[in-house]
């Protein structure tokens, strides 16, 4: 039986302090942006605002040219969404038929995706430039969905391929003997049950789909399609020291991705519980 002692009250209070310390940057980042320019710098930063100023936030919103910030946000929702899409599909389908496949070739194929996902994507930039624009893929958004998908496909495949392990093979032999086809079973009974796993690589992918600032740079520079990651850097490089714009820009930029993480992580604590229960 728990007792509630006063080391547990010590520990309370430590994890609240240390909350506290990993919100500040947040508190710091809000209160600047809600700033007028008057403030910024006559006030301190721990000090509220006077009155809360949108200012900043409609000046951001406006913004036309390279620092579209309203085109570079539905422009990075449309590839990330897309490359999710793709990374579950293909991911879950591949994964599936690593793990299931008892010949020799499915272990050395699913070798093959860890060194992929441990080389550095860098290296690989050259040739992909070279082909993506040789089939006419570069400054589009499908082609930045294809680019991504296939960069992050091996991360995809080795997290599916791990859940598909420890998953047992009953639901499928008794939808087999029902008479369900292999399709059928993937996309009604397995897939359902590796919720956990798509909830997984859907924030993985996400963040690191969302914040891609060097790979839209290059193989969408001077197009209408650039991300908010570049759309930033143009807009921020025109700032001296207009902290409150930047701090506005910066939480434009964060809440979309937090929103579809919080959003995600329910999905996947709700998946592993109904795991568990099946």
């Amino acid at each position: 039986m728990f007792r509630y002692t006063k080391l547990s009250l010590l520990r309370e209070v430590g994890l609240w302090l240390l909350a506290l310390v990993f919100l500040l940057p947040f508190y710091f980042l809000i209160t600047i942006a809600l700033k007028p320019d008057d403030e910024v710098f006559t006030t301190s930063p721990l000090a509220p605002p006077s009155t809360a100023y949108f200012g900043n936030f409609a000046t951001v919103l406006t913004a036309q040219g390279n620092s579209n910030v309203v085109l570079g946000l539905i422009n990075s929702l449309i590839i990330t969404a897309g490359s999710i899409f793709g990374l579950v599909l293909l991911g879950s389908l591949t994964g599936y038929v690593i793990a299931r496949s008892t010949r020799r070739w499915s272990r050395g194929v699913y070798y093959l995706f860890l060194i992929a996902i441990v080389l550095p994507t860098q290296l690989g930039v050259v040739p992909l430039y070279i082909g993506a624009r040789t089939i006419g893929l570069t400054g589009s958004a499908w082609g930045m969905i294809v680019l991504y998908t296939g960069m992050l496909l091996p991360l995809s495949i080795f997290l599916y391929a791990g859940f598909f392990r420890g998953l047992g093979i009953e639901y499928e032999e008794a939808a087999t003997i029902d008479g369900a086809s292999r399709t059928q079973i993937f996309f009604r009974i397995v897939l359902p049950l590796m919720s956990p796993a798509t909830g997984t690589v859907a924030i993985l992918a996400g963040l690191i789909v969302w914040n891609d600032f060097f790979t839209s740079l290059i193989f969408l520079g001077g197009s209408s399609n650039q991300t908010l990651p570049v759309a930033m850097y143009y807009y921020i490089g025109s700032l001296v020291s207009e902290w409150n714009k930047i701090f506005a820009i910066v939480i434009v930029s964060m809440i979309p991705i937090l929103a579809f993480y919080l959003f995600a992580q329910k999905r996947f604590i709700q998946g592993f519980a109904g795991g568990l229960k099946g």
